[in-house]
């Protein structure tokens, strides 16, 4: 499917979504949770998440046998390209009336996806306060736990991840990498051909676009705004004008871009280029463990900081196995499955619990992880800034596609 197509139809459901009769919630979980695991037996839950990874898709394997072995419950792994797929298909079913019995029972989502099926009142509950393991999250420390992109998550979503968007360097090819935008234009000028990105509405790309835009906005502030609140051409500018001066110099000359994350690393692992680009800050370390990167890649951030946010699970309003999909979203907030998902040999997704507040047997299984060869501590990492309104999102990619992509 073409840009210009998979965009055509992201703007399609999300327009059909912001005119779908809004609710806040449809069916609030008022059942005990003994009674929740209870009737979740012998289901199966369809996950509906990205599959382009095979690191998280052994991960989501694991947590399958772990269910099945636990609960009795049978995982299918939905492997998805975009999460507006598994969105599209939840507002498809509503049209046609399928309010029960639907075809998703669990999708990994945030941001935009999160905010028009929220307002749309396309999922079930507020139900994650009643997860045993809800309690551990650090609602306080890591605020975007219950703010998703602006956007408060009033139960309907349940954390299982948190992300910082970090670079990705070879330190074979680039001893000392650059640490400012202008600083990282100046050496795309200097060694042409050796920088690129994904290509929007690739997840990645988009997000590279938002970091842009955050990083030179003369008034940052402003993107906690509806972009429609906004004066979008004149916020973005210097957006676009960094993007204008590089583009000469990027691979193969701007006029072509990878697929996606994965695809920019394999450019990595092959030096055709040397950086890339992630938003988990252990994913170069998971890569080098899994043998898909040179053990001489390593992580760099921005002095001004970078973009972070938190991701989530959710229940369609018609799943049709929502105990079992509850279930499953509570086992990915416990200290077991977050652990593992933060070992850098699995996967290195960082945790959304607060590992001191959890029983010492627990806080072991944080503090005896390896952080891994490429990963950088916390201190590192530097300062964490705010997604923007999620409607910058979509606004993003059709600009970019309207200059950069359009008639390819």
């Amino acid at each position: 499917m073409t840009l210009l197509r998979r965009l055509a139809i992201l703007a399609r459901v999300l327009a059909a979504l912001a005119v779908a009769a809004p609710a806040t919630a449809v069916a609030a979980e008022t059942r005990s949770w003994d009674a929740i695991v209870a009737a979740a037996r012998g289901q199966t839950v369809h996950f509906n998440a990205w599959g382009g990874s095979e690191q998280i898709n052994a991960y989501i394997a694991w947590v399958g046998r772990q269910m099945a072995d636990r609960n009795g419950i049978t995982l299918v792994h939905v492997k998805l390209a975009v999460t507006t797929d598994a969105v599209a298909r939840v507002l498809a079913e509503r049209s046609a009336g399928r309010d029960r019995d639907g075809s998703v029972d669990l999708v990994w989502i945030n941001g935009e996806n999160f905010a028009a099926m929220k307002a749309a009142g396309l999922l079930h509950g507020p139900w994650v306060p009643l997860a045993p393991n809800f309690r551990y999250v650090d609602v306080i420390g890591k605020p975007t736990t219950v703010l998703d992109f602006t956007v408060p998550t009033d139960g309907l979503e349940a954390p299982w991840g948190m992300a910082q968007f970090v670079f990705l360097f070879d330190t074979a090819h680039l001893a000392e990498p650059p640490r400012s935008l202008d600083a990282l234009a100046d050496w795309i000028a200097r060694e042409p051909g050796r920088f690129t990105y994904p290509q929007p509405p690739d997840f990645i790309g988009t997000t590279f676009l938002k970091q842009l835009l955050t990083s030179l906005a003369a008034e940052p502030g402003v993107l906690q705004r509806p972009v429609d609140d906004t004066d979008p051409d004149r916020v973005s500018a210097p957006l676009w004008a960094w993007l204008d001066r590089v583009g000469p110099s990027l691979w193969r000359a701007g006029r072509a871009y990878p697929a996606s994350g994965p695809a920019l690393q394999r450019l990595l692992a092959d030096g055709e280029v040397a950086m890339a680009m992630a938003f988990n800050p252990a994913e170069a370390s998971a890569a080098i463990a899994a043998g898909s990167l040179p053990d001489t890649v390593r992580t760099v951030t921005l002095e001004g900081g970078t973009l972070a946010n938190t991701h989530f699970v959710a229940v369609p309003y018609n799943a049709a196995a929502k105990e079992a999909a509850m279930v499953v979203a509570d086992f990915l907030m416990s200290a077991e499955a977050q652990a593992h998902k933060q070992d850098p040999r699995v996967w290195g997704d960082f945790t959304v619990l607060d590992v001191a507040a959890l029983p010492e047997p627990d806080r072991r299984r944080f503090t005896e992880l390896p952080l891994g060869v490429a990963t950088l501590s916390p201190e590192e990492l530097g300062p964490a800034l705010s997604e923007p309104h999620p409607s910058w999102s979509r606004w993003l990619e059709t600009e970019w596609t309207r200059r950069y992509a359009a008639g390819r």
